[in-house]
C-alpha cells in the first residue's frame, strides 16, 4: 500500500515542502531514498524502537520509502514522525484516508517521545502558504509555531498521543496565541538602562547618534572605563522591533536552534557577544551542515566585538563584505545558502598593550612601535566601515560617587532615536533595502547629504588634513544627516559636519605612535 505524508526541509531561513512516499509490499528490505543524509537513514533504528515501545511494529516486509524532490538534500531528525506515521499507515496498523492537510514532523526518542526541531518557524510560515491547515509539532515548538495565523498547530508530546488524535481518539487541542499581546508584552522590557550611567556624556551622544542612523561605534578607551557597560546599554535605546522584524529574527534563531524552551517570538533586539577565540566560520555562518553565523544571529540588532584586535585578522576581515551588503551568502559545490546580516557592530578596544596611551593619569609604558603594531591589528577597509570612533576617559570620582546629578534613562534617549527614524522612514520611503542613515547608497547620498559652503569647508579641510578615503566621506556625511535628523533640521548644518568630523578619532594624528 502506498501512503503519503508531508514535512519540510529547511535551506537557509527558507522551507521546501518534502512529500514523504511510504510504499509497502512483498519483500524483506528496507529502502530509504531521496538524498538523506546520515541522521535520516538513521531514523530507522529510532522508528523501530518507537513503535515496538508503544505496542506496534515494524512491517515485516519490503518498505520503500521515497522522500521527494529527490534532488534535494534532507537533514537531519526531524522527519522521524513523518516517517513512523506513514509507515504505521501505509502497513494498515492505523487507518487514515489522507494527510494531504496536514504536516507532521518531530524527532523520535525511543520511547516514542517527540523531541524539538529547528526551524519550526520558517516551516509554519511555507506550510501556511502552501495551503496546510495543521501542523503537528513537538510541544516545545509549538509557540514559536503558533504565532503563523491561518494554521491549526497541534503540540505533540508522545507518538502515542498523535496516533490515538489521527484515529479519532483523546483529541489534541490546537494551540491558540494572541501574537500582538505576546509581541507586545516584553517589547520595552529591558534589564539594563542608561540611566545607570554616570558621567560619560560624550558617549551617550555617540551612541545615540549610532542608534538614530544605525551607524556602526568603535569605542577606544582604557581598561575600566566602561566601554563594554555602555555598549550592553545600546538596544534599550534602539527602536522597537516591528512585527516583520520580530518574525525575520525569529525565524534565523529557529534555524540555529537558539529559541528557548516555549519561546513563541523574539520581541528585543539581538545583542550578541562572541568571544574573540571564536572562528570565521562560527562568525559568518557555514560548517557542513551550513548554520547562521553570530553576524546573522545579530540580525536587526547589535553585534558586540569587545578587545577588538585580540580577534583574528582573518575573523575581522570577513566582516567587511556583510557589512556594506547586510546579507551573507554560503556557497558549496552543489548549493548556495544565504542569511540575513544588517546589525549595527559596535566594537571597544584598549588604545594600546598596556591600555595607558594618551590617558590623563597614568603613563603608558608602551613604545610608539608597540601602539603603532597593536592599533594596526585592524586593518583600514575594516576601520573605514566604522561610522564613529569615539574616545573613552575614565570617569572621574566627583562623577562616580555623585547622587545628585540625574542621568537620563534609556527610555528620555529611545524617545529622540525613534523620532530621528521616523524621519528616515518617511525619507526613504519607496527607497528598496534603505531605512536609515547608515544605508544610504551613493545616489541616496547626493539626494539628501547636501552641504552649505560653511560645512563643505570643514569636510575638505578634514578630508586634506586626516588624509580619509572617500568611504570615510561618504561615512561622515551619513553621520552629520543623523545629527541633523536628530535636531529636526531639514539641511545639514556645519556644526552637524563638525561634529560629525570629530567621530573620526582614530584618524587624527596622536592616534597610533604617528
Amino acid at each position: 500500500m502506498l501512503f503519503k505524508t508531508y514535512g519540510y526541509a529547511v535551506n537557509g531561513i527558507e522551507a521546501t515542502k518534502i512529500i514523504v512516499e511510504t510504499n509497502i509490499t512483498q519483500g524483506i528490505n528496507f529502502f530509504l531514498v531521496g538524498l538523506p543524509d546520515s541522521a535520516v537513514k538513521e531514523s530507522q533504528q529510532r522508528i523501530q524502537a518507537a513503535l515496538k515501545n508503544i505496542n506496534y511494529r515494524m512491517p515485516g516486509k519490503q518498505i520503500t520509502i521515497n522522500m521527494a524532490p529527490a534532488d534535494i538534500r534532507k537533514e537531519g531528525s526531524a522527519y522521524d514522525t513523518t516517517i513512523a506515521i506513514g509507515i504505521l499507515a501505509a502497513s494498515e496498523q492505523i487507518h487514515l484516508s489522507h494527510l494531504e492537510d496536514s504536516v507532521i514532523m518531530g524527532e523520535l526518542a525511543l520511547d516514542g517521545t517527540l523531541r524539538p526541531i529547528r526551524g519550526t518557524l520558517p516551516i509554519a510560515i511555507k506550510a501556511q502558504k502552501d495551503g496546510f491547515k495543521k501542523l503537528f509539532i513537538p510541544a516545545e515548538n509549538a509557540q514559536e509555531a503558533a504565532i503563523v495565523n491561518g494554521l491549526e498547530v497541534y503540540p505533540v508530546q508522545h507518538l502515542s498521543q498523535l496516533i490515538q488524535h489521527l484515529n479519532g481518539e483523546n483529541l489534541i487541542e490546537p494551540l491558540k496565541i494572541n501574537v500582538e499581546e505576546l509581541f507586545l508584552k516584553k517589547l520595552n522590557d529591558y534589564e539594563l538602562d542608561f540611566a545607570d550611567v554616570k558621567g560619560q556624556q560624550n558617549i551617550k551622544r555617540a551612541l545615540e547618534i549610532a542608534a538614530a542612523g544605525g551607524h556602526n561605534v568603535i569605542l577606544i578607551g582604557p581598561p575600566g572605563a566602561g566601554k563594554t557597560m555602555i555598549s550592553k546599554r545600546l538596544p534599550s535605546i534602539l527602536p522597537p522591533l516591528t512585527l516583520e522584524e520580530a518574525l525575520e529574527t525569529t525565524k534565523i534563531h529557529s534555524v540555529a536552534g537558539k529559541i528557548g524552551k516555549n519561546i513563541g517570538l523574539i520581541t528585543q533586539r539581538p545583542f550578541r557577544s562572541p568571544h574573540h577565540t571564536i572562528s570565521d566560520v562560527a562568525l559568518v555562518g557555514g560548517g557542513n551542515n551550513p548554520q547562521p553565523g553570530e553576524i546573522s544571529l545579530a540580525h536587526n540588532g547589535v553585534l558586540f566585538l569587545d578587545e577588538l584586535p585580540e580577534f583574528k585578522r582573518t575573523v575581522l576581515e570577513v566582516l567587511r563584505q556583510p557589512l556594506e551588503d547586510r546579507v551573507v551568502t554560503i556557497s558549496r559545490a552543489k548549493f548556495s545558502v544565504q542569511y540575513p546580516a544588517s546589525f549595527m557592530l559596535v566594537a571597544s578596544m584598549n588604545p594600546c598593550p598596556c591600555g595607558y596611551y594618551n590617558h590623563p593619569e597614568k603613563e603608558c609604558v608602551c613604545t610608539p612601535a608597540m601602539v603603532q603594531k597593536y592599533l594596526s591589528k585592524i586593518s583600514g577597509p575594516l576601520m573605514d566601515r566604522i561610522d564613529l570612533h569615539v574616545e573613552v576617559v575614565p570617569v572621574n570620582f566627583e562623577e562616580l560617587a555623585s547622587r545628585n546629578i540625574p542621568s537620563e534613562s534609556s527610555k528620555t534617549i529611545r524617545e529622540r532615536v525613534i523620532k530621528a527614524r521616523n524621519i528616515q522612514t518617511e525619507r526613504f520611503k519607496g527607497i528598496a533595502s534603505v531605512y536609515c542613515n547608515a544605508q544610504m547608497r551613493s545616489q541616496e547620498i547626493k539626494k539628501y547629504c547636501v552641504l552649505d559652503d560653511t560645512g563643505m569647508k570643514i569636510l575638505k579641510n578634514a578630508m586634506e588634513k586626516l588624509q580619509l578615503s572617500a568611504r570615510a566621506y561618504d561615512r561622515i556625511l551619513k553621520v552629520a544627516r543623523t545629527i541633523a535628523d536628530l535636531e529636526n533640521s531639514e539641511n545639514i548644518l556645519a556644526q552637524h559636519v563638525a561634529e560629525a568630523v570629530h567621530y573620526r578619532s582614530l584618524d587624527k594624528q596622536n592616534w597610533g605612535g604617528n
